[in-house]
């Protein structure tokens, strides 16, 4: 399977002439969608569906059951279950988005476990209970510290890791973030927009 990043916290993944993309929000206008077979969506915040986009695509989206996206029909998933898109094996898990502050913002959260190979945790470091080899952390944002994004990333120990969650990190702050990843985070590399693992 190859990994593309895009933009902040969209996600492509490709095999066998199968395209699934995980998060393509606002903050991600690069991502290549004409080609997708399926859409995965963690949650219903713009960062990580640009609904409008998606919506003109016509394919398959997969986004938490409980999630409010207007304008977009999507196909609902709890925690727990485990399903097929664009024939990749996807187990949804997890179930809230991370509180910022007395219990805000409270929605529907789902990480996604896709071909036992790739997790992608939405905006949450939910720790799924199967063993991933790639792990999407999250790099930046309002409801964490980076303390809490390396004891994720040594909690799920996959073998290797990079960065999303980025739109709103500056050069500085990325050099930063790179750092305490590359130190503590397990085969972490950083994947600049359009780059592939």
């Amino acid at each position: 399977m190859r990994m593309t990043k895009h933009g902040h916290a969209c996600v492509r993944l490709s095999a066998e002439g199968r395209v699934l993309v995980v998060d393509p929000g606002a903050w991600s206008p690069d991502v290549p969608l004409d080609d997708a077979d399926a859409v995965l969506v963690t949650h219903e915040h713009a960062d990580h569906v640009d609904a409008a986009r998606v919506a003109r695509l016509g394919i398959p989206v997969f986004a938490p059951a409980d999630a409010r996206i207007p304008g977009l029909e999507t196909i609902g998933v709890r925690a727990g279950e485990e399903f097929t898109a664009a024939g990749f094996r996807v187990r949804a898990v997890g179930g809230r988005h991370a509180e910022i502050t007395d219990g805000e913002p409270d929605c529907a959260n789902l990480g996604y476990v896709v071909d036992g190979d790739f997790y992608h945790p939405g905006d949450s470091l939910h720790v799924p209970e199967v063993a991933v080899r790639t792990l999407a952390i999250p790099a930046q944002a309002s409801w964490f510290k980076m303390g809490e994004a390396i004891s994720f990333a040594r909690a799920v120990a996959p073998e290797r890791s990079f960065a999303i969650h980025d739109g709103q990190v500056n050069e500085r702050g990325l050099a930063s973030v790179n750092g305490w990843l590359g130190e503590n985070a397990r085969g972490y590399r950083y994947l600049a927009p359009g780059e592939t693992l």
